[in-house]
């Protein structure tokens, strides 16, 4: 698992990062085995979340609202105000109030001394460390508005593919959802109606015909148990996806879906990279900006198979060659990623193989959207097509007796 941990280091500084241990506890007696004063140590939750406390839950800060958050921070700065009236102005104007309040103490942590990194990395289930790193990186080198700028850039790339994904598999999810609907209303209503007139007929009825009546009866009769084993199905399945394993299988499961599941692959490789090339332009080592991009992933099989490559690169091996031991990365982002390496421009192409791996995800979502339409057509078309020769046939049956 993975551990939210702030603590003082014997120098004086106020420290916040993500452990990886089996519980809190050890997490808890390995920082104090390095000599660190631990202040708090807390389970990893879900990134761009802000409590709702009514409910315990979480809410999820959308990534359009904490782009426009960087974008007025980074005018004021740019406009040459100081950082701490930069936030008193934000928090002035700032309407959701529970927002307000994580500004609020991020301002008065600020006040107290605390780096701006270090005050929203101690909030470390509230944004992405990658955040929390680029503006480290910011501080470090003087030009935090500049880092701010290209965070902003990077959230505007991720944002914009994310939404290209979406808009493009919403027409299929919904024409899915829309054929099994009608086959269910037809099942469960429409083809037990039929029931007394088969009856009336007294004849014996085809075996399809017995076939969808039972299955019909059924349905209808148990569509209710039905209902609930599913609602209680997905409420279990979202616990057991918020561990680690449940995340870990889902995703990986989420790979193997026929047609979309390359898209998720390359989508979630695009994230690495952006992620990777905003940390590394921003002046973060290597090793740090891959600790920091790999719980950056989406997909959480894809970030856990890139994770060993961290201590391989610290160890002195070639990035590409860690990566291509990973065997997640196709072969020529392999040799990309090798020659920018090689130039010293890794943060450029890093850049360009995210870009690469859009433009992939992007022919493939239109391919699928080729594709699915005229499969979805064919497969409703034969389902209704069954249903009513089940339907129909011993009324043709009937017909021919009389005849």
């Amino acid at each position: 698992m993975q551990f939210v941990c702030r603590y003082g280091t014997p120098d004086g500084r106020i420290m916040s990062q993500v452990q990886q241990g089996n519980d809190e506890s050890a997490v808890r007696r390995e920082l104090e085995r390095q000599g660190f004063h631990i202040f708090e140590v807390r389970p990893r939750g879900v990134p761009f979340q802000i409590k709702m406390p009514w409910s315990g839950r979480r809410k999820r800060m959308p990534l359009d609202e904490f782009m426009a958050f960087n974008q007025e921070l980074a005018a004021l700065l740019r406009a040459g105000l100081p950082l701490m009236q930069s936030l008193d102005l934000m928090l002035e104007r700032m309407e959701d109030s529970h927002l307000a309040d994580v500004l609020g103490e991020i301002r008065d942590r600020v006040k107290s001394g605390e780096e701006l990194s270090e005050a929203f990395a101690s909030f470390g289930d509230l944004f992405p460390p990658l955040y929390a790193a680029s503006l480290k990186a910011g501080e470090r080198s003087g030009e935090l508005e500049s880092v701010l700028r290209r965070f902003i850039r990077y959230l505007k790339l991720l944002i914009s593919a994310r939404k290209r994904v979406v808009s493009a598999l919403v027409y299929p999810m919904v024409l899915i959802g829309l054929s099994f609907a009608m086959m269910a209303i037809m099942a469960i209503y429409v083809v037990p109606s039929f029931s007394r007139f088969y009856s009336d007929l007294d004849a014996e009825l085809p075996a399809i015909t017995q076939i969808t009546l039972a299955v019909s009866f059924w349905l209808r009769d148990n569509v209710l148990w039905l209902l609930g084993f599913l609602v209680i199905g997905g409420f279990l399945l979202k616990r057991w996806g918020a561990t680690d394993a449940g995340r870990k299988a889902l995703d990986h499961l989420r790979l193997q879906i026929p047609l979309v599941g390359g898209i998720f692959h390359q989508f979630a490789l695009s994230e690495f990279c952006r992620s990777l090339s905003t940390l590394v332009a921003g002046g973060i080592p290597l090793v740090s900006g891959l600790e920091t991009a790999t719980g950056a992933v989406g997909n959480f099989y894809i970030g856990e198979k890139i994770r060993p490559c961290i201590d391989e690169v610290r160890q002195g091996q070639a990035f590409h060659d860690a990566l291509d031991r990973a065997e997640v990365f196709p072969k020529i982002s392999i040799d990309m990623i090798k020659v920018g390496e090689a130039t010293g421009s890794l943060d450029e192409m890093l850049s360009s193989v995210s870009d690469f791996f859009d433009e992939r995800v992007e022919t493939k979502v239109q391919r699928l959207l080729t594709l699915v339409e005229p499969i979805m057509l064919i497969v409703m078309g034969a389902i209704i097509a069954l249903l009513l020769i089940s339907i129909y046939l011993p009324m043709f049956g009937a017909m021919n007796q009389v005849g």
